[in-house]
């Protein structure tokens, strides 16, 4: 290989004083003189917390990670970012995506690395961790955690996520005990890894793996598989090859890998959360892609994996099936198989041998899980910048639907009215739910698949349509209208609407209609004011001033492309 001139030379290879200071206290870590004679150094981007389960074995996939980049020849330095726990982080972890992103871009840009393995699993510390790393665009590789192993409970799998909707859900309405709950908490998260179920976590790494960051088949395999730490070790080798060679994360994370990951997503039946992550990501690189492309892209895809919330399986059985790469095969033609990915080799040379061992998970074209999957676009009066429902996971006769309105103006007021005996609420209402978009709650938690009213639920109703401008779990089902922009905060007409008021959502028609006049959304409008957060601070205040509405990825307005990995000025 040619070899490369190394951004690390600027620190490592001076002379004089500051050379003298950047090597002498590295030494104090037991580093050699070989240590500094021009070999690549390798940043190991670690969002290894305790706090954050699902990533709670990083510290060891990370030893794998240094035992290849010491095998290629290269200087491995691990440092930590910002840990984003999913399940533990109030009021959401999306609140803090941006504030990683920042950490992992100016910890990148900062420091002597002339390549960098990013290692996440968790929902948010993907998209965060590829954001900031894409800003910076050195070479870049992706190593996922892994999910857990299938949940047992009563001689039956049980998913991550979407059994907890489930079982909650019986609870409220008389159909499980509170023991047996207790019983299936502790059945359900058994091994270490991040949710089995085709939720955010799995989606994401679906995502890295069809935008061609991770190596081939890194998806799938169980967190707890040993094969999880071959790639990792694999993954360290091949970043040291990638800096010689000067491979950067933009000449992978292309239009055309965008376009990829948004028709696998479709395929794999993924989370709505790609949507607000890859249009974020693209944002970084200066790449164009509007909401409009996922519709237009994925909506058609037919439904390939048979993967909880929309079928059956779960991760596990996902990755004995054969894994992803066999589901890029499948697709062929739907994709952009000339792709580059980060072993050097195209999307469709790394799966060309890819075989299925298992046609009840992983279907074919012909023989598709359903016909058509991916996200619908929806527009309207109540939606004019879009808003978005994954179809392969609500309720087919709730796709044309017309009902009035019951509002929640805020989650307090949700929580403190849902389960009321007299709210006036039947099942063909629409439930709508305001105030917990970017700015309004503010992070946009995963609250958009509002729990069904408990008399409702003892009636036998399963669904109902529901709408808000937040985010749901990619492990929840139900038909749900999502990411509602412009949001109610910042006066988008779902702020505007009443107790009564008539919504029609056709989904095929890729409708969602207020039926309330321009006129009087105008009068309604005069007696609502921006929502006010008095409590906000730090980073919280610069959260919503600047976080962009869902439509464009929820980033920040000035973090939006990219800062380079230039060299800055010397400490001292």
């Amino acid at each position: 290989m040619k070899k490369q001139k190394l951004r690390s030379e600027e620190w490592f290879g001076r002379e004089g004083k500051m050379g003298f200071i950047y090597r002498s206290w590295m030494r104090n870590q037991g580093l050699t003189d070989e240590s500094f004679d021009g070999r690549p150094v390798i940043g190991i981007c670690n969002t290894w917390s305790e706090l954050t389960p699902c990533n709670a074995h990083f510290r060891e996939l990370a030893t794998s990670v240094k035992k290849g980049v010491l095998e290629a020849g290269g200087l491995p330095l691990e440092f930590p970012v910002t840990s984003l726990g999913e399940t533990m982080m109030r009021p959401t972890a999306m609140l803090f995506r941006n504030l990683a992103s920042m950490d992992t871009e100016e910890t990148i840009r900062a420091n002597p690395l002339d390549g960098v393995v990013l290692l996440c699993g968790c929902d948010k510390t993907t998209p965060s961790t590829v954001m900031g790393a894409a800003s910076v665009d050195l070479p870049t590789i992706v190593v996922s955690g892994g999910p857990m192993l299938n949940g047992k409970y009563q001689g039956a799998d049980i998913g991550s996520g979407t059994h907890v909707w489930k079982f909650s859900e019986d609870l409220r309405a008389g159909k499980m005990s509170s023991q047996e709950f207790a019983m299936a908490e502790a059945c359900m998260s058994r091994s270490r890894g991040h949710c089995m179920t085709m939720g955010t976590a799995s989606t994401m790494a679906c995502m890295i793996e069809a935008l061609g960051l991770t190596l081939p088949g890194g998806a799938a395999i169980p967190a707890v598989d040993s094969r999880r730490k071959v790639l990792a070790q694999q993954a360290g080798r091949r970043i040291v090859e990638m800096v010689h060679q000067d491979l950067i994360m933009s000449q992978v994370v292309t239009r055309e890998s965008l376009e990829n990951a948004i028709v696998v997503n479709a395929a794999v039946g993924g989370s709505t959360n790609l949507i607000i992550h890859l249009t974020a990501i693209a944002g970084r690189l200066n790449i164009p892609l509007e909401l409009s492309d996922f519709d237009k892209l994925g909506s058609q895809i037919p439904l390939l994996v048979n993967l909880l919330p929309s079928g059956e399986y779960l991760m596990e059985d996902f990755y004995y099936a054969g894994g992803l790469p066999v589901v890029i095969k499948e697709l062929g033609d739907h994709l952009h198989r000339s792709a580059i990915t980060v072993n050097g080799k195209s999307l469709g040379e790394n799966c060309s041998q890819a075989q299925c061992y298992n046609q009840e998970v992983i279907k074919t074209l012909d023989e598709p899980v359903q016909a058509e999957a991916g996200i619908a676009v929806l527009t309207g009066n109540l939606a004019e910048h879009g808003a978005v429902i994954k179809p392969s996971a609500a309720t087919k006769e709730l796709m044309v639907h017309k009902g009035k309105a019951v509002v929640f103006e805020n989650i307090e007021d949700f929580h403190r009215r849902v389960d009321d005996p007299n709210l006036d609420i039947d099942a063909n209402s629409i439930m709508v739910l305001k105030n917990v978009g970017p700015k309004g709650y503010p992070g946009m938690a995963e609250v958009g698949n509002m729990p069904i009213p408990k008399k409702l639920l003892e009636e036998g109703v399963q669904d109902m349509v529901r709408i808000s401008d937040g985010r749901m779990s990619g492990t929840a089902f139900g038909t749900v209208v999502l990411h509602v922009s412009p949001e109610s905060a910042v006066g988008g007409n779902l702020a505007m609407v009443q107790d009564g008021d008539v919504i029609e959502l056709d989904v095929p028609a890729r409708k969602l209609h207020l039926e309330v006049s321009e006129d009087e959304l105008e009068q309604r409008r005069e007696g609502i004011g921006p929502a006010e957060h008095h409590d906000a601070r730090g980073y919280v205040k610069l959260y919503v001033d600047h976080v962009l509405q869902a439509h464009q990825g929820a980033d920040m307005d000035f973090l939006v492309g990219q800062s380079g990995s230039y060299v800055p000025k010397d400490n001292h």
